[in-house]
């Protein structure tokens, strides 16, 4: 196992691993490491074992980054060994209880209009093309947003329910990054969940800087690659 520390990152609903792309390039020009982990998008725990798989494969010590949903799953899977710090980007850092769909601090702050881009077949949730795109990419380009779109696959019912099963972030020190103009995971419920972080930035841009502003993110990530590295 190489000393180096890297980044492994995780995405959100109805995405993959692609969505990292620009940031992992970013990344590779400022020497750092990454792995993208693949969710099946089936059960959280699932994920969290992907994402505990893809950390043993990566075998280095790394930061643990989840973006949206992908903040849940660094819950639970970043108790894993090689994790020295958790990086979430408008994204769920729950509590004991708390699942997606239900956050404790969520109750009396407002609500975004995510519900309105569901669609429900089956056990299966769809993201609406043109929902989703003025929601989950509402500062994007319509290149980019497009782009994006096309990719999209629904994801299981059970995502929006389950609880993690472990809170890492007790025994990891983390970040979190508010995105003040997100219309998906409100940026209020966003400085509630912050409120259990080590420390907290804000950005001035919507639900995805991935797509958005990747050498924003690249450069977070590898301030907190540095800072994670032994001395």
């Amino acid at each position: 196992m190489t000393s180096d520390v890297g980044a492994a990152l995780v995405h959100g609903l109805w995405h993959g691993a692609w969505c990292w792309d620009e940031v992992r390039a970013a990344l590779a020009e400022r020497g750092v490491d990454s792995v993208a982990v693949e969710l099946p998008l089936t059960d959280l725990p699932a994920d969290a074992r992907a994402t505990r798989e893809a950390l043993d494969a990566f075998d280095r010590p790394a930061v643990l980054v989840g973006h949206s949903y992908g903040g849940a799953v660094i819950t639970e899977a970043g108790e894993h060994p090689l994790v020295r710090e958790l990086l979430y980007i408008a994204a769920f850092q729950l509590d004991d209880g708390e699942s997606v769909s239900r956050t404790r601090p969520g109750r009396d702050l407002p609500e975004t209009r995510l519900a309105e881009a569901m669609r429900v077949v089956g056990s299966e949730v769809h993201l609406d093309p043109e929902w989703g795109s003025r929601l989950v990419y509402n500062d994007a380009s319509a290149e980019v947003a497009s782009a994006a779109m096309a990719r999209v696959r629904p994801v299981d019912r059970l995502l929006f329910r389950r609880v993690p099963e472990s809170i890492a972030w007790r025994s990891r020190p983390s970040t979190y990054v508010v995105c003040t103009e997100d219309e998906v995971v409100h940026p209020e419920l966003q400085r509630a969940m912050a409120g259990r972080a080590s420390r907290t930035v804000e950005w001035p841009c919507g639900h995805s800087p991935l797509a958005t502003r990747p050498d924003v993110v690249a450069d977070l990530i590898a301030d907190r690659v540095r800072a994670a590295a032994p001395s």
